[in-house]
């Protein structure tokens, strides 16, 4: 599409204009610093991509370089209202330079984009950073053989824009308070996830104990209160085919692959029922002994027959086990078990009848059943959190794509 063709498209009182001519004239869209030195005490800081996270400047671990240095890159000592963009990684991760960082430099995977007064940088840093504009700068990267944005590609792309500041800011502005709502609830998120690992550190290991229950804690084997399961997929279609995520638990293989990776061994995956239990011997930086998943989401469903799947036999609360095993319960006894690193398959060497040997704790029923409760009611509470999260996420996308383009106009701006 020519340039032309797109100014025609652009609602009125909006420009279409390339990205390097709209900044300052001595100050042209630059990368950084190629080598920034050793680190240097109370030198000048510089900002490198890992700094940029969530569309902020995250400065508390920042490198530094000498004066020298920086003085031979002028051009990109950062002033404030500064645009900083990723070139390399994180394309389209922008950030606005604060007072504290006026004065500080950037390394060679950032670049300088340094707008004239006439835009207002919350703006252009919601614009620059939207899945349209992204999406043409990673097209560009095309062939690359290392997947960085060029700076010539960066000064010429071409964006649209309403010409009124005002109108820029009034833009800026709604968005804006999304993503302090989106902030906001993180935060929260990130409080009830430090509450519930609290209470699973504390409730699950019998260290606190709840209001009414004083019973000593015995101690079984896997194999005392749960059964191995044996049952082989049975043909029918209606079961899903799953495999377990350490951060997820059961997910589809499609979710997960991108397709079905079962085959013609579909005939050979282990049959569950909710409820069941199954253990991933695959190790992560999650869960290095492997980990232990409740499926729940489904009825049915088929697994790799690798897994040890197992299910309750015994008077059991198996919601309690589920967080239990999740909390890592068996990591100390599993790593005792384990014969050797991965095996060929990446599949740590966990012998099943060594695995039903290994011990789990067995409070009084109606503990276990308390407990479950207290960290389900926590879990709950995060889930609903999450929920909202995805929810603004996706107002701010769809206003994303009205407002940025012009498609929809503010009305105090409308003609």
């Amino acid at each position: 599409m020519t340039q032309a063709t797109i100014a025609r498209l652009v609602s009125t009182g909006w420009k279409t204009e390339l990205l390097g001519k709209i900044v300052e004239e001595r100050r042209p869209i630059s990368y950084g610093i190629v080598q920034t030195g050793p680190p240097v005490l109370n030198g000048v800081k510089c900002i490198r991509v890992t700094d940029l996270i969530n569309g902020s400047i995250v400065s508390n671990d920042l490198i530094t370089t000498s004066n020298s240095i920086n003085n031979s890159y002028r051009r990109t000592q950062l002033r404030k209202n500064d645009l900083v963009m990723a070139l390399r990684g994180k394309i389209g991760e922008v950030a606005i330079v604060d007072e504290e960082l006026v004065g500080a430099n950037l390394t060679r995977g950032v670049a300088l984009i340094a707008p004239l007064p006439e835009f207002d940088p919350f703006f252009l840093r919601h614009l620059l950073s939207s899945g349209r504009v992204v999406e043409k700068l990673r097209k560009s990267m095309n062939g690359s053989a290392l997947q960085e944005l060029s700076i010539g590609v960066l000064r010429n792309i071409s964006i649209s824009f309403p010409e009124n500041i005002n109108e820029q800011k009034a833009i800026a502005s709604i968005l804006n308070s999304f993503e302090l709502a989106h902030c906001k609830i993180q935060l929260l998120i990130a409080q009830k996830e430090t509450r519930k690992k609290g209470l699973m550190q504390q409730l699950l290991t019998g260290k606190k104990r709840l209001s009414g229950f004083n019973m000593k804690w015995n101690f079984v084997t896997i194999g005392d209160v749960f059964q191995e399961i044996y049952d082989s997929n049975n043909g029918d279609k209606r079961n899903a085919i799953l495999t377990i995520s350490s951060k997820q638990g059961f997910v589809s293989q499609n979710q997960k692959f991108d397709r079905v990776i079962a085959g013609d061994s579909l005939s050979k995956y282990t049959l569950l029922r909710k409820n069941d239990f199954a253990y991933n011997k695959g190790n992560s930086k999650t869960y290095p002994m492997g980990c232990i998943h409740r499926l729940e989401a489904y009825e049915s469903a088929v697994v790799p027959f690798v897994y040890i799947c197992f299910r309750a036999s015994g008077k059991i609360d198996s919601a309690f086990y589920k967080y239990w095993f999740i909390g890592k319960g068996l990591d100390r006894q599993l790593k005792r078990i384990i014969t050797s690193g991965a095996r060929g398959d990446g599949l740590l060497n966990v012998d099943s009848v060594d695995f039903f040997k290994l011990y789990i704790p067995l409070p009084d029923l109606e503990e276990q059943i308390a407990i479950a409760e207290v960290i389900g009611a926590a879990d709950r509470e995060i889930r609903i959190l999450n929920a909202k999260l995805e929810k603004i996420r996706e107002q701010k996308r769809g206003l994303m794509q009205v407002l940025l383009t012009g498609t929809k106009r503010l009305k105090e701006f409308r003609e």
